[in-house]
């Protein structure tokens, strides 16, 4: 199967390009390269351009055969959405639009959706369902929310086949550890600990440590990034046989951010500051996944749910890549 990849040379895209082309599969990447790296995908046919661009997504859905596409060209930073509300609507709304007609234009019907757990909001209980309120708090969550509805809809209108993944904490590094994460600049927390630990950070800030949770810091689900893709491939499948399907990903277990220092400490054998602040303004006490649904119904099951080993690989990708991909 010809599976276009948009978004293929990010994190989450380039580990998902890699596990494609190990199972047979034909991946071709469409990425303009703005938060994405070109190195992280050496042996693929690649496109360079942008989602918004729609003669170029029909054009390159038709000259390439696309039988099926995965969605992971959106932006991620809640903070940066906050500031830049219309930045994350024109690329994460608007552009899914794009795609969407493209694939209409092109005859291509089935997707793969990179969606996340921030439609959720501030949930009322843990662990998060499927069937939890959908109640975003920032405009990267509400923006990924009406790329779903829009596929929603796009289904029922018999246009479309899809799989919306709802997304925990993606970790680690993936491919024997030779794909790893470079956020520029970085935000996520096991990254951003292994920095203090390469001494790349003065220290690492803790925010909020009195919170209900058993050492008082939040608790988060973190899940492999090789796990993650796994469950594309399930969920791929599935759309043979299905025309919507919505799952979370993530191990059902949390960590809390003591913790992830602390492992992170343990795997590195290296020692750093860590300082205390106030807590974030929207930062939930505990998040965490049912992902009961995904396997049941795919038959999934995650091979990296404890977090040393997530971590473990994450650590290998940045001490051999301490100022992260070359381009």
């Amino acid at each position: 199967m010809r599976v276009l990849v948009c978004g293929g040379a990010g994190y989450i895209g380039s580990n998902m390009t890699a596990i494609l082309a190990a199972e047979g599969y034909e991946p071709v990447v469409l990425d303009n390269l703005t938060t994405g790296h070109r190195s992280a995908i050496p042996q693929v046919q690649f496109v360079h351009g942008d989602l918004a661009d729609y003669e170029l997504v029909v054009k390159t859905l038709r000259n390439h055969r696309i039988e099926a596409v995965m969605h992971f060209a959106a932006f991620i930073e809640v903070g940066e959405s906050v500031r830049l509300p219309l930045k994350y609507y024109q690329n994460n709304v608007s552009n899914t639009h794009t795609l969407l007609s493209a694939m209409v234009t092109a005859d291509v019907e089935k997707l793969v959706f990179s969606s996340t757990a921030a439609v959720y909001g501030m949930p009322h209980k843990t662990p998060i369902t499927e069937d939890s309120p959908k109640e975003p708090i920032n405009p990267y969550g509400e923006t990924k929310l009406a790329a779903e509805r829009m596929c929603h809809y796009q289904s029922r209108a018999g246009k479309l086949r899809y799989a919306s993944l709802r997304y925990f904490n993606a970790s680690g590094a993936g491919n024997n550890a030779c794909l790893g994460e470079d956020h520029r600049p970085e935000s996520h927390l096991i990254p951003l600990t292994i920095q203090a630990a390469m001494g790349k950070r003065a220290e690492m800030q803790i925010y909020g440590t009195d919170y209900p949770t058993p050492d008082g810091t939040c608790v988060r689900d973190y899940i492999h990034i090789e796990d993650l893709c796994r469950a594309h491939l399930l969920a791929l499948s599935k759309l043979d046989s299905s025309s919507e399907l919505v799952y979370n990903l993530g191990n059902s277990k949390g960590y809390s951010v003591r913790e992830v220092i602390d492992t992170v400490k343990k795997v590195s054998g290296k020692d750093f500051k860590v300082a205390e602040a106030g807590r974030r303004p929207g930062d939930a006490p505990i998040l965490t996944s049912d992902a009961t649904k995904a396997k049941n119904e795919l038959g999934w099951t995650p091979e990296f749910p404890d977090l040393e080993k997530i971590v473990s690989t994450a650590w290998k990708w940045h001490s051999e890549h301490p100022d992260g991909y070359p381009n």
